[in-house]
């Protein structure tokens, strides 16, 4: 599968390390330019490209970049994407980092959701609970006992069945959360932030989450 992703910090990094691994066909891209990733594409053999490059034939295209950069990603960032490209926001709003975003904070607006509007995209909200070095340390195959399950989130049905597939793949079995206005149960300060469960874990974490956002993730 052609994956774009956007954002090489931690956590694209290492799905660039792991689904270069697994035989996915990957581009890479970040906001410093393609020369920056140039130790990255030795690597893992993935192509390093200009941010409005990466989604080009993409069937999944992963955007991993600090909220306060949304509005900053290029126009036109998904064309020449596959007309069904399934877009993952990996995303966490930390006012401390991304400063008060009113549409979040005062409008209600799910974190993710507020990235799809940045986007002008519908998104799948995964791996942004998720610890980074997990993704290379923890994946296990399916019905194994320690395997982790990691929530997802989205209203693109289709979206979200080729997103869970993708993280089958990748060794970690998922919950589904539901819609994007329900994603707030997976957002930080959230029972199921971080949580390294399974799915009956999970699943519990989710439900006894609260749409109050905590404080100290209010700006």
């Amino acid at each position: 599968m052609k994956i774009g992703i956007i954002g090489a910090g931690n956590i694209g990094g290492n799905l660039t390390r792991r689904l270069t691994a697994l035989g996915h066909d990957v581009s890479v891209a970040n906001s410093r330019g393609p020369h920056t990733l140039t130790a990255l594409a030795e690597e893992t053999g993935a192509t390093p490209v200009p941010a409005e490059e990466a989604a080009r034939g993409a069937e999944v295209v992963v955007v991993t970049v600090p909220v306060k950069a949304l509005p900053d990603l290029p126009s036109g960032l998904l064309d020449g994407a596959a007309d069904d490209v399934a877009v993952i926001d990996t995303g966490n709003y930390y006012p401390q980092r991304d400063g008060r975003i009113a549409a979040i904070e005062d409008d209600g607006l799910t974190e993710s959701r507020y990235a799809e509007r940045e986007i002008g995209h519908p998104v799948i909200k995964a791996f942004n609970g998720t610890y980074a070095q997990d993704l290379l340390e923890r994946p296990h195959p399916a019905g194994h006992p320690d395997r982790m399950a990691l929530p997802v989130a989205g209203d693109d049905d289709v979206a979200k069945s080729k997103v869970r597939d993708l993280i089958d793949e990748l060794g970690f079995d998922t919950v589904d959360v539901g819609g994007l206005d329900d994603s707030w149960r997976q957002q930080p300060g959230t029972p199921v932030y971080g949580l390294r469960e399974g799915v009956d874990a999970v699943t519990k974490a989710l439900g006894e989450a609260s749409p109050e956002r905590p404080a100290d993730f209010r700006g």
